[in-house]
Parts: C-alpha cells; sequence; structure tokens
C-alpha cells in the first residue's frame, strides 16, 4: 500500500500515470485541480492549479504520449457544464480545450483515444457518446443508443476495432468504425465504474451494487476476438477499508488505485465531517505476464 502525500480534502477520482516518469496524476472533485506525485508516493506537485484553464470538478483521465487529457464537470444541475483540457506534461501548457454548454444535463464521465487520435468520451447522464478526432475543434455525438445508457467507463482494444462501454445494461462492445454493438450485454457485468482493456481481457473497479459483496475490482475474460465477455472472477474483495474507489491505472503489469476516495463525506460542496477525512492510500496489485484467451 502507497500512502500518497495530498491534503485530505482533495477528494480524487481520476488518475493516470507517465509511464516514462513513473508519475502518478490524480484529480479533484472538491479542489478542481490536478496534482502528481512519483509512484511510490514522493514529490508531491500541483500539475494544474484550481480553476485553471476554467478547470471544472475532475473526473476522467488518461495519459498518451506527453499529453495528459482531463475532463472536468460542474457538480451541479443547475450550473451544467462539462470540459476536456489536453495539457502537455513535460510543460504544463494547455494544448487545447473543449467545452459542453447544453440546456440538458450531461455528465461527462471517463474517455478512450484510440491510436489514431481520436477521443471517445461517455455520458454517464444520457445515452450519448461522444468523439473528438484530433486535430479537428469539434465534439461530435458518436452514438446515441437506448442499449448503452448511462455508461461511465470506457476503453478501446490493442487493436482499436473495439470499444467497450460499462453502462447500466452492462458491458457494451462496440465495433468502432462501424458503431455497430457486437454482443449482448448481461445485467451481471454492470455497476462498473473505471474499466481498462489490458492483454485481451478487461479490468473494472466495480462500486455501484448496494449490495457490498458484489463489489471490488474484476478481471472480466473476454473470448479471443474481443466481442463477448465470458466470464468475471473477483482479484480484490472491498472491505471496510476500500472507500468508494473509482477509476484506476495499469502500469507495467500492475494495476494501481486509490483505494480510499471518501467520496461519500463531499456533498458536491462541502465536506460532511472533517473529523473522518484521513490520508488517501494506493494499492499496487500485480497481474500475470501472460494472460491466454482460449476464445
Amino acid at each position: 500500500m502507497i500512502e500518497l502525500p495530498f491534503e485530505q480534502s482533495l477528494f480524487p477520482e481520476g488518475i493516470a500515470i507517465d509511464s516514462r516518469t513513473k508519475t502518478v496524476y490524480l484529480n479533484s472533485l472538491k479542489s478542481k485541480k490536478i496534482v502528481s506525485s512519483s509512484i511510490v508516493g514522493n514529490n508531491p506537485k500541483t500539475f494544474l492549479e484550481t480553476d485553471e484553464h476554467n478547470y471544472l470538478a475532475g473526473f476522467g483521465m488518461t495519459i498518451k504520449g506527453d499529453t495528459l487529457y482531463a475532463l472536468g464537470n460542474s457538480l451541479r444541475a443547475d450550473k451544467n457544464k462539462s470540459i476536456l483540457l489536453l495539457l502537455q506534461i513535460s510543460t504544463g501548457d494547455l494544448i487545447e480545450s473543449y467545452s459542453i454548454n447544453h440546456s440538458k444535463f450531461q455528465y461527462l464521465n471517463d474517455l478512450a483515444v484510440s491510436g489514431k487520435n481520436e477521443i471517445f468520451i461517455t455520458d454517464s447522464e444520457s445515452n450519448k457518446s461522444y468523439k473528438i478526432q484530433r486535430p479537428s475543434k469539434t465534439i461530435e455525438i458518436y452514438l446515441d443508443s437506448k442499449n448503452i445508457p448511462n455508461s461511465n467507463g470506457i476503453t478501446i482494444s490493442s487493436n482499436d476495432e473495439y470499444l467497450y462501454f460499462a453502462s447500466n445494461n452492462g458491458i457494451c462492445i462496440v465495433e468502432k468504425a462501424s458503431k455497430r454493438i457486437v454482443n449482448q450485454p448481461k445485467e451481471e457485468f454492470s455497476s462498473i465504474d473505471g474499466l481498462k482493456f489490458y492483454q485481451g481481457n478487461l479490468y473494472g473497479i466495480v462500486n455501484g451494487w448496494g449490495d457490498n459483496s458484489k463489489n471490488g475490482l474484476f478481471k472480466f475474460k473476454l473470448n479471443k476476438a474481443g466481442t463477448e465477455v465470458l466470464a468475471k472472477e473477483k482479484l480484490i474483495e472491498f472491505t471496510e477499508e476500500f472507500k468508494i474507489p473509482t477509476t484506476f491505472d495499469i502500469f507495467d503489469g500492475n494495476i494501481f488505485f486509490v483505494i480510499n476516495t471518501q467520496l461519500d463525506n463531499f456533498d458536491g460542496e462541502k465536506i460532511l465531517d472533517l473529523k473522518k477525512l484521513e490520508p488517501y492510500k494506493m494499492l499496487k496489485l500485480r497481474l500475470p505476464k501472460v494472460i491466454i484467451n482460449k476464445g
């Protein structure tokens, strides 16, 4: 377990790891900023100051090359805004900013970036998902399907062929080019927050079941083609020590995530009980080096 040297009022949601520098980045729901430290919890820094570049409460983040992609949302429906910042890691400079400000409430939650500089974004308050084709500066609706409701986590296969949506219906697999849903989602594979494709399978943090025995960190086994979820395996049980884990990243064959985001102690505007705040801890879990799919 790695103790993270950040203020206890951070309330982190998104996490991303820079594999080149072994640096972990966390954003903050409360402070609307992004912080960083070494992967072992040393050298804490503020990467993005509060409200810098009009950043909002932090949600999904990912890193590709020297770019940090960071989503943010207003937390109240009457101040409905969403933003995506593209930040250069080496300098901290803003590369691009995208924003959505609709009359209808939307909640840009998580994102995945393809090898063709396509950015796919989920909206957990609707049936929509969005796409940005870099270097375009416009956000377009990628899918608007009742079969993919209120999607949260999203990830993409290593060959860029399939997108995996963690929706209220379960894991929904979409052929990226045709936008065709190729599987039959199952409710038993739902209530997922963060979702990652790694070595031919999916990994996800499940935190949405009222029965906590159903929550945990899971491996979702895919068939060889990557078009069907065959089974799930719980890797970690969420005990009392786990206070609403959300998203995670995979680096050097290990999964990293904050086990105690303490989001239940924050109502979107204020901390509910200052006495309950505690230092943040990041778990490191080694994954098997070789995962064989037998189809």
